[in-house]
């Protein structure tokens, strides 16, 4: 799907991060040694995606981690013509919910690479996420005019449509979804918002 494709981009960056201040930490073995157990027991409790924490247990790590994330964003800012520093900062901001921006790294990269799918369909994901349903309808059929059986995304396109009170398209979408996935968890809130529409538009 899409959208887990994205998500797990973003851990991917997440986890680079760790890596990098795990190695930094393999170098600095010897000051570890002398104050790093208590801290090395928390790493191991945390989920893998936490943010690290230093080796002395102060709280200089998660700002490096910031820091981290603030690099990436500025060098998205810095090269504009770099298509992968683009995705990973628009990976970021999705991740912190901060949609308009993520868009924007995402836009930029669109224009770099315009037959690359996967921007197209998150710019349309992320779009609905912003609530921007006009835009997000726009991408997602983008995506369909490349892919006409991606699932994820006529799932998606079916959500955009129902949001945005289109019935007679939504309906449509849900057939074809309903034909080419039968048995898509999402169909019957899908049919209970499509019918509810419809029961609001003739009263």
């Amino acid at each position: 799907m899409n959208r887990d494709n994205f998500l797990f981009g973003i851990i991917g960056v997440l986890l680079g991060f760790i890596v990098g201040f795990m190695l930094h930490g393999v170098m600095s073995q010897r000051e570890a040694e002398q104050r790093g157990v208590g801290s090395t027991q928390q790493r191991q409790q945390l989920p893998p995606d936490h943010p690290p924490i230093g080796n002395d247990g102060s709280s200089t790590d998660p700002q490096q981690s910031m820091q981290q994330v603030q690099q990436t964003i500025q060098k998205a800012r810095g090269n504009p013509k770099d298509f992968d520093a683009q995705m990973q900062a628009a990976q970021l901001e999705y991740q912190i919910q901060q949609y308009d921006e993520s868009i924007k790294f995402l836009l930029t990269a669109n224009q770099i690479k315009p037959d690359d799918y996967e921007t197209v369909a998150n710019l349309g994901m992320i779009n609905m996420d912003a609530g921007h349903f006009d835009a997000a309808e726009k991408w997602y059929r983008a995506a369909l005019a490349k892919r006409p059986e991606d699932i994820p995304v006529i799932d998606g396109l079916c959500a955009v449509l129902l949001s945005a009170g289109k019935t007679q398209p939504a309906e449509e979408m849900i057939t074809k979804l309903a034909k080419l996935d039968p048995t898509n968890q999402d169909l019957a809130n899908f049919r209970n918002k499509l019918a509810d529409l419809k029961s609001k538009k003739s009263s």
